[in-house]
C-alpha cells in the first residue's frame, strides 16, 4: 500500500511540476504569477528605459522646473529699475476769480518728476544675489534628480530579484499543494498518519504567509516604481547578466572618490552655494546703509516767485539714526552659519563614501564566497528531493527539512543579489556619479 502511495503521489507530482514549468519560459511582456495587478498588462521595460520614463514624465522633476524658472525671474526683478514718480497737483478754486478747477493760461499748476537712483551699487549686487539665488535652485533640482534615481534604481532590482523569489515560491507551494492534497487522500485511507499530514500542512501554511509578506513587499515597490515613472500599468523589470556585471569595484583610490564625491555632489554644491548667498548679502546689506538719492524736476505755472518756475530737485536720506546696523550684523553671523554647514557638510561627504566602500567591499566578499555553483546546485537538489520524495527514498521529516532549506536559500541568495547591487548604487549615489560607465 506504500508503494502505491508514493507511485500515485508520484504522477500527480509530475503533472504538477509540468504545469509549474510552463510560466517560468513565459515570454516577455506575459504576466508571470504574482508579477501585475489582474487586467492590466505588464510594462516589461531595462533600467534604461525605466529612467528615461523616468525622467521624461516624473511629476516632482516637471514641478521642480518651474521653481527654477521663478527664480530666474527673480534676477529679471532685480535688474529693472524704479519706476519715475510723476506728481501732479491742480488748482482746485481761484477765490479771486472764482473759478474752479482754473487750470488754464491764468490758473495754476505744478507738475513734478522724480527718479530714484541706486547707490553703491546696489542694483548690481541685488542681481548677483538673485542669480546665486537661482544657481541654488538648479543645485536643489540635480540633487532631487540624485534621490529619485537612486530610489528608482533600488527600487528597480528589488522588484527584480523579488520577482525571481517569487518565482520560485509559485513552484514550490505548486508542488507542495499536490502533495498535501495527495496525503490527504491517503489519510483518508488510513495510509499515512495525522502527523505527517499536520506537518505537510504546517509547512504549506508557512510558505504560504511569506509568499503574502513577499507579495506586500512586491507592492510596495511597485506602487513606488509607477510613481515614479508616472504610469498605471505594473513593471515587470528585464535585466541581463551585462546589466549585472557592469556592477564592480571601483580602481580610483578611496582618497580620490571622496575628492570626487565633494567635486560631484549637488548637495554640497547647494551648500556652497547658501554660503556664497550669505556673504552676496552682507555686501548688500553694506551698501544698504548708504543713501539713495532722488532726482526730478518740477515745473510751478503760477505759484513761485515768478512764471512758470522750473526747478531741479534732489533729495537723499540721513543716515543719522538707521545706518543698517542689525541687518549687516546679521548678515555676517548668517556666514559663519552656512561656512559651518559647509565644513559639516564636506565631512558627512567624507564619511559616507568611506562607510559605502565598507559596504561594497564586504557585499563583494560575500558574493564571492557563495559560488557561482551554488545556485544551480541548490536547483538540482531540489529537483532530487522531489523525485527522491516520489521515488520514497526520502522520509517526511527529510523532504520537509530540505523544502525549508531550498526556499531560504532561495531568498537569501536573491536577497545577497539585491544587496549587492543596492551597495554599488549607494555608491554611485554617494560619490554623485555613476562609476560603472
Amino acid at each position: 500500500m506504500r508503494r502505491l502511495f508514493f507511485f500515485l503521489l508520484s504522477g500527480l507530482l509530475g503533472l504538477t511540476s509540468g504545469a509549474n514549468a510552463g510560466p517560468s519560459q513565459s515570454a516577455p511582456g506575459v504576466d508571470a504569477p504574482g508579477e501585475s495587478t489582474p487586467g492590466l498588462d505588464s510594462l516589461v521595460v531595462t533600467l534604461r528605459q525605466a529612467d528615461s520614463l523616468f525622467l521624461r514624465n516624473n511629476l516632482l522633476l516637471l514641478a521642480e522646473r518651474f521653481r527654477i524658472d521663478a527664480a530666474r525671474a527673480q534676477v529679471l526683478q532685480a535688474s529693472l529699475y524704479d519706476n519715475p514718480v510723476v506728481e501732479l497737483e491742480l488748482s482746485a478754486y481761484n477765490a479771486p476769480a472764482r473759478r474752479v478747477l482754473d487750470v488754464g493760461r491764468e490758473g495754476q499748476k505744478i507738475l513734478s518728476v522724480n527718479q530714484l537712483l541706486y547707490t553703491a551699487g546696489k542694483r548690481n549686487k541685488r542681481i548677483a544675489l538673485a542669480t546665486e539665488a537661482a544657481r541654488l535652485s538648479e543645485y536643489e533640482l540635480l540633487d532631487l534628480l540624485r534621490n529619485l534615481r537612486f530610489e528608482l534604481r533600488s527600487r528597480f532590482y528589488s522588484l527584480y530579484f523579488r520577482q525571481q523569489t517569487l518565482r520560485h515560491f509559485e513552484q514550490q507551494l505548486g508542488t507542495l499543494q499536490t502533495t498535501v492534497t495527495a496525503y490527504e487522500t491517503q489519510y483518508n485511507r488510513s495510509n499515512v498518519s495525522l502527523r505527517e499530514l499536520l506537518r505537510l500542512k504546517a509547512l504549506l501554511f508557512q510558505l504560504s504567509n511569506d509568499r503574502t509578506d513577499l507579495i506586500f513587499q512586491l507592492a510596495d515597490d511597485q506602487l513606488a516604481l509607477q510613481t515614479l515613472v508616472s504610469t498605471t500599468q505594473p513593471i515587470r523589470p528585464r535585466v541581463v547578466d551585462e546589466a549585472l556585471s557592469r556592477y564592480r569595484m571601483p580602481t580610483q583610490p578611496d582618497d580620490s572618490l571622496r575628492v570626487q564625491a565633494t567635486r560631484n555632489r549637488p548637495d554640497l554644491k547647494a551648500t556652497e552655494s547658501l554660503t556664497r548667498q550669505a556673504e552676496l548679502n552682507l555686501t548688500l546689506q553694506r551698501a544698504l546703509a548708504k543713501p539713495d538719492l532722488r532726482v526730478g524736476g518740477t515745473y510751478d505755472q503760477a505759484g513761485s516767485y515768478v512764471q512758470h518756475y522750473v526747478g531741479l530737485t534732489i533729495s537723499t536720506d540721513l543716515p543719522l539714526f538707521n545706518r543698517n546696523q542689525g541687518a549687516i550684523e546679521v548678515a555676517r553671523n548668517q556666514i559663519g552659519y552656512q561656512r559651518q554647514l559647509q565644513r559639516q557638510k564636506e565631512q558627512q561627504i567624507g564619511n559616507e563614501v568611506t562607510t559605502a566602500l565598507l559596504k561594497v567591499r564586504e557585499v563583494e566578499r560575500r558574493v564571492q564566497s557563495v559560488e557561482r555553483p551554488f545556485a544551480e546546485q541548490f536547483e538540482q537538489l531540489n529537483r532530487g528531493v522531489v523525485t527522491n520524495f516520489q521515488k520514497g527514498n526520502l522520509t517526511l521529516l527529510e523532504f520537509v527539512d530540505l523544502i525549508e532549506t531550498y526556499t531560504a536559500s532561495i531568498q537569501q541568495i536573491n536577497r545577497l543579489k539585491a544587496e549587492r547591487v543596492s551597495a554599488y548604487e549607494e555608491l554611485n549615489y554617494l560619490i554623485g556619479n555613476d562609476l560603472a560607465n
